[in-house]
């Protein structure tokens, strides 16, 4: 079990520069409180089953890699290009871990992490069209040791600020020394265009002070909009050059 987060004061982990706008409010508002959250975190990452759990997400986040690499490579040989433009992965930092678990209420444990996060290990897969999205998800899905945990898509019904992605948990098998385990991966696949609005809306959205923010707000979905118009475009002129290029392939089932 985790030292709860009322624990004995450890060393506090410093405010950095690179801490977001967000996390700063949340400092202003309630130092006492963050502080706490920021001593809590600490004592996680001292916790040998804490460093194994990490272990065990990486694990999956390799595994759950591999295997979209796998069906990229597939793709190419049979349908002439690469659906996936490129992968990224990235782990919930300890801090980020016990912020979450403190927001939602939950214990501040290693059982708690397990049984209550599903985004912990999380991995990015940008695709060149919106088709590859749903291509590379059924494909992936389609896997007999993937299990879904749920699905979102924020294509076909976007968020109300214009945010577009597929989302799936999933559950992928890991092989230890002496076991095999089944982790939580959360998979978010998205095309360049979604990612580049994405990345940027981030980026703006958590700037402090923000003048006329509902018109920053509106002209975002504008852009929104106006990319996922451009995404559906794109795809039907790479649809009418493949067709052009490689008449033997498909392209309503490849893009």
């Amino acid at each position: 079990m985790i030292t709860p987060i009322a624990a004995p004061i450890a060393p506090i982990t410093p405010v950095t520069p690179q801490m977001t706008a967000e996390k700063m409010e949340a400092v202003k508002k309630e130092p006492g409180e963050y502080k706490v959250i920021q001593e809590a975190a600490v004592l996680l990452q001292e916790e040998p089953e804490f460093l194994l759990l990490m272990m065990r997400y990486k694990c999956a986040i390799k595994e759950v890699q591999t295997k979209l690499e796998v069906l990229n490579e597939d793709f190419s040989v049979r349908n002439k290009r690469n659906p996936i433009e490129r992968i990224a992965s990235r782990m919930k930092t300890p801090l980020s871990v016990v912020e979450k678990l403190h927001r939602n209420k939950f214990p501040v444990t290693v059982e708690s992490i397990r049984e209550n996060l599903y985004d912990v290990a999380g991995v990015r897969v940008i695709c060149s069209f919106v088709n590859d999205i749903y291509t590379i998800a059924d494909l992936l899905l389609k896997q007999d040791d993937i299990r879904l945990i749920r699905k979102k898509d924020y294509i076909k019904n976007p968020k109300d600020n214009g945010y577009r992605s597929m989302h799936l948990i999933i559950e992928v098998p890991i092989f230890l020394a002496d076991a095999k385990e089944y982790m939580n991966v959360e998979v978010q696949i998205r095309t360049i265009a979604m990612d580049f609005w994405a990345s940027l809306e981030h980026k703006i959205r958590y700037k402090k002070n923000i003048p006329n923010i509902n018109y920053v707000e509106n002209r975002l979905k504008a852009c929104a909009e106006e990319s996922a118009r451009l995404d559906l475009e794109m795809q039907s002129i790479g649809r009418e050059i493949e067709a052009a290029i490689h008449p033997e392939v498909n392209t309503d089932e490849t893009l």
